[in-house]
């Protein structure tokens, strides 16, 4: 007889706690509703450690207010990126919660707010990176990327962004991660200028983009081949590695990753890298022969090795390499202002020396001297930025630099000329 009561106690107690938890949700609702977010989240807090026992419709209602609530609080950048993660968090859990049910009430909103996030955070760390906050904004790519698992280069960028941040055990799993992947970014990109605004608009395919320049809304369309990033994905993976003393690891990760690639001309450059870091020359050159006898015009790679020489302190080869890479593409930016930026740096001690002269006669003819030099300098590397500036005329760097230079040699209409057209 005792049990029976027992029994029915039990059953008063879920009951109640039932209602205790629709009443909560209601709660958190018209709080939302009158646009108190933090207390539609004070009441749901409450009601966590009970919604696992609730009924699947209100476990979904319940993680729907409770994204909405951090959803609103990121739209009014209250903790924007924190809040972002937390509401995708409860969108994600409502959608597992539906289709395990079969019965899908706020699955497609979710799914629409789950990508509006995916945006947001996106642009977040884009304004992260810009105000030089590259943590947290690989924080929030990382984030982008565990929405869409599909969408791996945002986990590429969420990498590249901690490496910029130099947070290395931040980038470190990331890396890893994307050498589970075997992640390339290998692909071709597909461009067309739009006529409204000017600016250079990207397509998923060469139909949707000559469709587009076919209905006249776009223009000048290109069509460019997206090398692989294995090799760059390598090369900070071993890197990092170095850094923390796991100088075998790296070795072994570059040289599985060739195995696995034996097409990817990419990584050859990263285990040159490697081994230039380590101090061992011998091996460095051995595998920088084998790259460009491995593909001779793959301007990329040439390039590279140009910026691997560079970092050498080889600049006769780096040199060479740049102009190897225009010969082979004339309209590869980054040889050309490579190239000026490696024949800038003979100013330096130019500069050095002239500040360290007298008043003499003698110290006179020689700051005139040291002056000549100074201006053929200036006047060899103007080839290669107006060559630079014609390819990227919006790099702000390279105007900048070439207006400098145009000042220096006292050429004044061409630098007002360029400074018009900013």
């Amino acid at each position: 007889m005792k049990s029976k009561y027992v029994i029915l106690a039990s059953a008063l107690l879920i009951s109640v706690a039932t209602f205790a938890q629709k009443d909560q949700i209601k709660s958190a609702e018209k709080a939302l509703k009158s646009g108190d977010a933090q207390g539609a989240i004070a009441i749901l807090k409450d009601a966590e450690n009970i919604i696992v026992n609730a009924k699947d419709v209100e476990q979904a209602q319940f993680y729907f207010i409770k994204g909405n609530a951090f959803l609103d609080l990121a739209n009014k950048k209250v903790e924007e990126g924190k809040n972002l993660s937390q509401a995708a968090e409860s969108y994600q859990k409502l959608i597992e919660i539906e289709k395990q049910s079969g019965k899908p009430k706020y699955s497609a909103q979710a799914a629409g707010s789950v990508t509006e996030i995916k945006g947001k955070l996106i642009n977040a760390a884009i304004a992260d990176s810009q105000a030089n906050k590259h943590a947290d904004g690989a924080k929030k790519l990382y984030d982008a990327y565990l929405l869409d698992k599909k969408d791996t280069i945002n986990l590429y960028y969420a990498a590249s962004t901690a490496v910029n941040s130099q947070d290395y055990d931040l980038a470190l799993p990331m890396y890893e991660e994307l050498k589970k992947l075997n992640y390339s970014g290998k692909g071709t990109s597909f461009t067309a200028v739009s006529k409204t605004n000017g600016e250079v608009q990207g397509f998923s395919d060469a139909k949707q983009r000559d469709l587009a320049v076919k209905l006249g809304t776009h223009e000048k369309p290109e069509t460019e081949n997206i090398p692989s990033k294995r090799g760059e994905i390598y090369k900070n993976y071993a890197l990092i590695l170095l850094q923390k003393g796991r100088t075998e690891d790296a070795k072994k990760a570059i040289a599985d990753a060739r195995k696995a690639n034996p097409e990817d001309s990419s990584l050859i450059l990263s285990e040159a890298n490697l081994y230039l870091e380590t101090k061992d020359y011998d091996t460095y050159k051995k595998l920088v022969g084998e790259a460009l006898q491995k593909d001779p015009n793959n301007a990329d790679l040439i390039f590279n090795l140009g910026v691997i020489s560079n970092n050498a302190k080889n600049p006769v080869d780096a040199e060479k390499y740049y102009l190897k890479t225009i010969e082979i593409n004339p309209n590869y930016t980054n040889a050309y202002i490579n190239l000026a930026a490696l024949k800038l740096e003979a100013e330096k001690p130019i500069i050095d020396e002239m500040n360290k002269l007298g008043t003499s006669a003698k110290d006179m003819k020689r700051y005139d001297v040291l002056k000549a030099q100074r201006e053929n300098v200036f006047k060899s590397v103007i080839p290669y930025l107006k060559k630079a500036n014609e390819l990227d005329p919006k790099n702000e760097d390279i105007t900048k630099t070439l207006i400098g230079v145009y000042s220096a040699l006292e050429m004044t209409a061409e630098a007002k000329a360029l400074k018009a057209k900013k």
